[in-house]
């Protein structure tokens, strides 16, 4: 309600909260629950809900485990309604999905790529305009994720790639809107805090673990970006005492020793430019002296930065969920010793990721929908949608039809 000054504008403020309720809860929670969740009145809510239904933003289904007395109905996303386009750009391939009001997100096409900006940059423009053309106007937006440092205004540096200051912008090519850029690592940590083990953490610490490892801090609920937009590099902090150089200029960066490259190279396979994913992938499930040292070296990190931030908990994704797993103790035996007394007697918990490896990706999907949660931008989706008249059960079956085409 802050900023409302008249009916209209207090109208437009509550649809917008509504909106992000059901988007939030997964589109789980029923109508009269919202509505107390929210501090609606009964018949407020109601009008919110049909005004919302109406212009395609909402659709209410009957709850599964229905209450005593009068059906109960769930608000989700509407069958015609708001899509965010997201893409995670991983060094060795890109995937492209689409998420919808309330989380759920569907792959659109899964492509390996030669590692160039060009390579990978025209390709992905030309899917996502391809996509956009298809899905109309119900693309609300569109959030890139990349596996290296995102600076201001879409600038990308990948170190194992030879990327420095690429615009992304400019080689997604004039029909593509405007993207969300993020680091992969930063996405992945604000999906675990809006679904998965974040949620409600005050203060926590997301490390991913893929041909290397980023990390970042997350405090209510959103990850630090830095000044420049450029944080969740905690992989290039030197914390195990290596020497080794790193593509990315510095000397002895922990993610030297922690992912797919330090698996290669401990087991003497080559290493580097995004290749080899599959034979990491069956090191990581056959070497258990290889994914020991790994472990070891992810756990006294773990404990430097527990030192530094005092972390509630330290949640894994990617590979690091599979390193917990395997070697677990290894980990912990690991990251005990490096612990301050006063952290040891409360060590945080650390714990896989509930989202594996799609945090990335609903991670970007979040970042879309945070822009167009917004008074003005649901007033322009209400403004500039198709007349395609009220939502009837007739046209239920027609739910996400078009994300499949």
């Amino acid at each position: 309600m802050i900023g409302a000054t008249t009916s209209g504008e207090l109208r437009a403020h509550n649809r917008v909260r509504l909106l992000r309720a059901v988007h939030d809860c997964g589109a789980t929670r029923t109508r009269s629950q919202l509505t107390r969740d929210l501090r609606l009145a009964r018949g407020t809510a109601s009008v919110l809900v049909a005004g919302l239904a109406e212009d395609e933003l909402l659709h209410e289904e009957p709850a599964r485990e229905p209450a005593r007395g009068r059906p109960t109905q769930v608000p989700g996303p509407h069958p015609r309604g708001p899509l965010a386009l997201a893409a995670d750009v991983r060094e060795d391939a890109w995937e492209l999905a689409a998420g919808e009001l309330g989380g759920r997100t569907e792959t659109l096409e899964l492509r390996p790529h030669d590692g160039t900006p060009e390579g990978v940059l025209r390709p992905l423009g030309e899917a996502v305009a391809a996509h956009r053309s298809r899905l109309g106007h119900r693309v609300v937006g569109l959030g890139l994720a990349f596996a290296g440092p995102v600076r201001h205004g879409g600038l990308v540096d990948i170190a194992h790639l030879g990327w420095r200051s690429v615009d992304v912008p400019h080689l997604l090519g004039p029909d593509v809107p405007a993207p969300v850029v993020g680091n992969d690592t930063a996405f992945a940590a604000l999906a675990e805090a809006r679904r998965g083990r974040l949620r409600g953490v005050q203060v926590g610490l997301h490390l991913h673990v893929d041909f290397d490892l980023g990390g970042v801090l997350v405090v209510d609920g959103r990850p630090l970006g830095g000044a420049s937009g450029a944080g969740a590099e905690f992989g290039h902090m030197p914390l195990t005492g290596g020497d080794r150089p790193c593509p990315c200029g510095a000397i002895g960066c922990w993610s030297m020793d922690v992912g797919a490259n330090a698996l290669l190279r401990h087991v003497g396979l080559a290493y580097g430019g995004g290749k080899g994913r599959a034979q990491a992938e069956r090191v990581l499930a056959t070497s258990e002296e290889a994914v020991t040292a790994n472990a070891r070296a992810l756990g006294r990190g773990v404990a430097a930065l527990v030192n530094a931030h005092d972390p509630e908990v330290v949640t894994l994704s990617g590979h690091g969920v599979e390193l917990r797993e395997r070697a677990g103790k290894a980990l912990l035996a690991a990251c005990e010793p490096g612990l301050m007394a006063i952290r040891r007697d409360h060590p945080p918990r650390i714990e896989g990721s509930a989202l594996g490896w799609r945090g990335a990706l609903v991670g970007a999907v979040e970042s879309v929908f945070d822009a167009f949660l917004t008074p003005e931008c649901v007033e322009m989706w209400r403004e500039n949608r198709p007349d395609q008249g009220r939502d009837t059960p007739e046209r239920q079956n027609v739910m996400n039809s078009t994300l499949k085409g």
